[in-house]
Parts: C-alpha cells; structure tokens; sequence
C-alpha cells in the first residue's frame, strides 16, 4: 500500500523531517517560504494531509473548499489553531488537531522571562551597555520594580497558566489569582495557593502582573482592550505569551504612553511579522519574535506530535489531539 502523501509548509527540524520521510511520501519546504493561497489550495488537491502553521495564511474556505481536494486532516505544528478556519474545516469533512502539551513547559518560561525583563528594565539595561552609555553604579540608576513577593493574575488557567504559576509561586513567592471560564480542578487551585476570580475585571483591578492564556480570535479579539487596560494599576505590567489579537495593539500603546500601565511584554502581536510602530520606541516594552516555543527540544517535539497525529488518522484511529 503506498504511503499517504503529506506536506510540511514549513522547515521543520532534522529529527522531525526525518522521521516524516520515514512515515510518508512527504514535501518538505526546503526554502521555508510562506506558502501563497494559490499553493495551499493546490495542496489541497494534492496531499493526503497538510501540517500547517501559526505563521500560514489563514486556512479558510477559500483553500478549503476547492475542487477535487484530497485532503482529508490537517495536522497543525502548533497548540493554538486560530490560523485554521475549523468550522469550514468540519463543513467540508476535514478533521483538525494540534500539538498541546509539549510547548507548555518553555513557553511558560518565555513568560516569566518576559515578566522579569519589563520589571526589572533588562532590555532597556542590555542596550545602554550595546550603546556604550553605562555611566557606572550609582544608587538611583535604573530602579525598576520588584517581582519577588507581587501579585500575579491570570486571564486564562489552562496548562501553560499553571506552568509559569509554578514557578512564580514557588520560585518567586508571588500570589496568584486567575479567571478562566473552564477553571481547573480544587486540587490545582489549592496547589498554587490560588484566588479564583469571578470577571476579568476582577483579576485586572488587583494585579501587579497580569499574564494572558487564553485562546485567540473570536470574541476574545481585542479582549485587553483601552476600558479593560484602564481597569490595570499604573504600576501593573500587562504580559502576553498567548496571541496576538487578545490585545488590541493600539489601545496599548495609548494606555502605556499615558502612564495608564507601566509596561508590557509581548511575545505575539496582532499582525505577525508586523508590529505596531509605536512599540518600537518604548523602553518598558519588551519584544520577543514569537519565540515561546523556540527551543529545539520543544520543536522537534511539536514536529513528532504533529506526526503522530498524521499516523494515527491514516492508521483508521482517533488522532490524539483532535480539535475539529
């Protein structure tokens, strides 16, 4: 029996490659270009299944609903699956997973890297030294805030919101609070010391971080919007790890240059690989390219789940990680 015919639309690491050519009859992207419309609705037509990526144009009808497609699964190399239309993907019979679990351990360390560079002004340090402007010690240079000990909320409580809760409030001491529609289990809440909150709001009026884990699109577009980020302390920080669209771009830069906040770390924006100009300028904002996931263990990782969901439809089970 030949094997099924699969496309990676990105580069993937070695190991992952590999083993895909083991498995199937599989095109790489040797060049790693962003794949136009036009060559995702020919996958369509060509592939058995597509593994697809935040960095993809958004799979919509458009792609999806092509003539004589053979498609039948696509795997996304990725937790969040907001690049893919899922509705459109169920009404044409096209079943969705994605890759959890594996990315939760160092995008949670992403997050706190960001929490402790806006806090304690490292970018805006790192690059006074680049510039050879570091005059020399001094006791009122640089004070900056203090992360030991502070409140931390959570909009949003799943997976990768617990991994970053267990080291701010075992390795940092902070105090936590969350909201989340779907709140986990008593245990975890006990585990973390944690105050369940009732709003969004809530979280927002008493944190001096507020850390965002929630899905992206829909009516969380724009959740951080100019009203919520007023409800923040001036002395809050507001950090994203999740997607970019939860916050609305604009409203930020206002709420930050009028002193309505004190900063941001941002590791997803709302129009990748775009960033809002005016971020660009700020010393307490710290940028990260979407690197949340950016180790290679955790690729390789994401690239074998994305295969093994691959396997496991063409094999007649339940992928793992289905979605749609």
């Amino acid at each position: 029996m030949s094997k099924p015919k699969v496309l990676l639309t990105r580069q993937w690491p070695e190991a992952a490659e590999a083993r895909a050519k083991e498995l199937f009859d599989v095109q790489l992207n040797e060049d790693d270009h962003k794949m136009s419309v036009e060559e995702l609705q020919d996958a369509m037509k060509t592939y058995d299944a597509v593994c697809p990526t935040v960095s993809d144009f958004q799979i919509t009808s458009e792609i999806l609903d092509v003539e004589d497609r053979k498609c039948k699964v696509l795997c996304n190399f990725g937790v969040g699956f907001n690049n893919i239309d899922t509705d459109a993907a169920k009404a044409v019979g096209v079943v969705v997973t994605n890759t959890p679990d594996v990315l939760t351990d160092c995008t949670a360390d992403i997050a706190m890297t960001l929490l402790l560079m806006v806090a304690r002004r490292a970018g805006e340090g790192e690059r006074l030294i680049r510039e050879k402007k570091w005059s020399g010690w001094r006791p009122m240079h640089m004070l900056s805030t203090k992360v030991t000990g502070k409140k931390l909320g959570f909009i949003g409580f799943g997976r990768v919101a617990q991994a970053v809760a267990q080291k701010a409030h075992f390795g940092f001491g902070m105090e936590l609070s969350f909201y989340d529609p779907y709140p986990p289990s008593d245990d975890v809440i006990k585990k973390f010391s944690a105050t369940k909150l009732e709003s969004i709001e809530d979280v927002l009026k008493s944190a001096d971080f507020v850390t965002l884990h929630c899905p992206g699109g829909g009516s969380n577009t724009n959740l951080m919007n100019a009203e919520r980020l007023g409800m923040m302390k001036k002395s809050a920080f507001l950090i994203n790890t999740a997607r970019g669209d939860v916050v609305d771009e604009p409203a930020l830069v206002q709420a930050i240059r009028d002193g309505v906040i004190a900063g941001a770390g941002l590791d997803v924006f709302a129009k990748e690989p775009s960033v809002t100009e005016d971020l660009l300028s700020m010393d307490n904002v710290v940028m990260f390219p979407h690197l949340g996931s950016a180790t290679t263990e955790t690729r390789v990782a994401m690239g074998m789940c994305s295969l093994d969901n691959v396997k496991a439809f063409f094999d007649g089970e339940e992928p793992p990680n289905r979605v749609a």
